[in-house]
């Protein structure tokens, strides 16, 4: 197997935290990643924080890399403008390379022009600046991650796993990313995006809250769930679920239902040999032609392709 390399561009100002998670989290699978750290200079790097982190590389090493990530830099270093040698470095980036960002190094992307006229996202509270800045980006700073096939881009902090732990799914199949994410001990998957993670208003303590619902249409997906259902379930009116579903989710619950029956599907194909209709009954979509068109709108390939992708990196069960 290839190994693919991972070229991880430290910009002055970055995050430590960040920083280490491709590290983390390519880094448990060394026989199928090499990650390696470099700077616009080969020179130490300033971080946020109050110490300064020696790199191993020049910008030269980006030439050999499969795929670029740029963590984030500090607030204060925000600027319209490439921060100085990014340019240099990010000329040596190989046409096709796939390029990845946390958080404000959406900021570095959109200075060099590679987000224009492409969906993206970054953290929430530096959304309405990079609106500012670079109207041609369609951004949505509403999500955890925005997968536009050789550009992704992700919000802040935590974030920078659910991308890498994604990338890892993409790769080699959603098997591979769940060892991934026990050996960090991390979720595989998020539930919702930004919005949920935005300051609100504290509920009072009396308050119910929706995790339970949400656990029970887990164990119910089978079935054609309705939103009178999960509003009766969680004992609110519709309104008051909906309303709360979303502040807690950050997306409606039928949107929701959609993603999870999809990830679901996407696990069977991958582990099971069940026919592409047996596995629409599972996961309530109802027929195998559903199924294909909701997996479509997702992630732009049939039921079939998928599973021709993924069989060789998960052994088949029943």
């Amino acid at each position: 197997m290839t190994v693919h390399r991972v070229a991880v561009l430290a910009l002055e100002g970055v995050y430590p935290f960040e920083l280490g998670i491709p590290s983390r989290v390519f880094g448990a699978l060394q026989d199928r990643y090499e990650v390696v750290t470099c700077s616009v200079d080969g020179g130490p790097v300033v971080t946020n924080a109050d110490f300064s982190v020696t790199v191993g590389h020049g910008p030269e090493v980006l030439a050999t890399a499969d795929t670029v990530l740029i963590p984030p830099f500090d607030l204060s270093r925000i600027s319209r403008e490439l921060p100085p040698g990014a340019a240099g470095a990010l000329a040596a980036v190989r046409p096709g390379t796939r390029i990845v960002s946390i958080c404000t190094g959406a900021f570095v992307l959109a200075a060099a022009g590679l987000l224009d006229g492409r969906p993206a996202t970054t953290h929430w509270a530096v959304a309405a600046v990079f609106r500012s800045w670079y109207p041609a980006v369609a951004l949505d700073a509403e999500v955890l991650f925005v997968d536009d096939g050789d550009v992704l881009t992700s919000a802040g902090a935590a974030s920078g796993v659910d991308v890498c732990l994604h990338l890892v799914r993409r790769d080699h199949g959603a098997a591979v990313a769940n060892h991934v994410a026990r050996v960090c001990v991390v979720p595989p998957w998020r539930d919702g995006g930004q919005a949920q993670y935005i300051e609100h208003p504290v509920p009072p303590p009396s308050a119910i809250g929706t995790s339970d619902t949400r656990q029970w249409a887990l164990e119910h997906l089978h079935e054609p769930l309705t939103l009178v259902q999960l509003a009766g379930h969680a004992r609110m009116s519709l309104r008051t679920f909906a309303r709360r579903f979303s502040d807690e989710v950050g997306m409606s619950p039928g949107r929701w239902l959609i993603q999870q029956r999809v990830s679901r599907a996407q696990f069977l194909l991958e582990t099971t040999d069940l026919a592409v209709d047996d596995i629409a009954g599972q996961v309530g979509f109802g027929t195998g032609t559903s199924l294909r068109e909701h997996l479509h709108a997702a992630i732009g390939v049939t039921p079939l392709a998928y599973r021709r992708t993924f069989r060789g990196s998960a052994a088949p069960a029943r």
